[in-house]
């Protein structure tokens, strides 16, 4: 009987080393198994903002064109951006600032034409989105205004590039300003964006006349052409809060 005993009490031994190991790799494996789906879980949370981030935040939509410069005329100009992003422009270039009502745009491609970033958004844009535009465009080198019949509810454009977006707010456009306000594709870099005209388009309208065939080549800023254009005699201020 004493051997018998001391058999049955090996082989409850061995069973419960067996059940424990069993219980150990088990707790190993949900320790391992919960330890990679962590693991999974924030390299997926990283990879998600990567790409969200440079989804919001690339210039990779940026559109670009390439218009010369100089190129002045009296009249209206059917331009083929909407809003234009370079061609012929009135000899008078819109002061840089904060517009409540439309400007015309060629003065505004004129402004361009030395380096500012124009920012139009569509009337009916909500006042929170136009108060976060305002703050972008309260800096120098920055016209902002409203444009009926604009694409998309936000457009910044720069002379040669043109960047369209879905809310004020996309960390996009003070990424286009940086790049190409006074940018390598400005052809007057260095020129003023002040002493131009500081009227809206319902205050000094472009006279609708055909577009000059021989538009000046000279320099925009040589006195006998880059002068306010008598049509659209210079204002103090814009409409709106002019930059510095």
């Amino acid at each position: 009987m004493t051997k018998e005993k001391a058999q049955a009490r090996r082989e409850h031994l061995t069973r419960m080393r067996e059940e424990q190991k069993r219980k150990e790799r088990r707790a190993a494996f949900l320790m391992w198994g919960a330890g990679g789906a962590v693991v999974v879980l924030l390299v997926g949370v990283v990879a998600f903002y990567m790409v969200n981030e440079r989804a919001t935040t690339s210039l990779d939509n940026v559109v670009t064109a390439k218009y010369a410069g100089s190129q002045h005329t009296q009249g209206k100009v059917a331009y083929k951006e909407n809003p234009p992003m370079g061609g012929e422009h009135s000899p008078a270039w819109q002061n840089c600032g904060i517009y409540d009502q439309p400007i015309n745009n060629e003065n505004a491609v004129h402004a361009m034409e030395h380096g500012a970033v124009w920012i139009t958004y569509r009337p009916d844009l909500p006042k929170a989105e136009v108060d976060t535009l305002r703050e972008l465009a309260s800096k120098d080198y920055m016209l902002l205004s409203p444009y009926p019949g604009l694409p998309s509810k936000v457009v910044a454009s720069s002379w040669n590039n043109q960047l369209k977006l879905d809310s004020a707010s996309d960390g996009r456009l003070p990424r286009f300003i940086t790049k190409y306000k006074n940018g390598p594709d400005t052809p007057e870099l260095g020129a003023s964006c002040s002493g131009g005209v500081g009227t809206t388009t319902a205050e000094a309208p472009i006279p609708d006349v055909a577009p000059s065939q021989n538009p000046s080549t000279a320099p925009s800023d040589a006195p006998a052409t880059d002068a306010p254009a008598t049509d659209a005699p210079a204002s103090p201020a814009p409409s709106g809060t002019p930059a510095p």
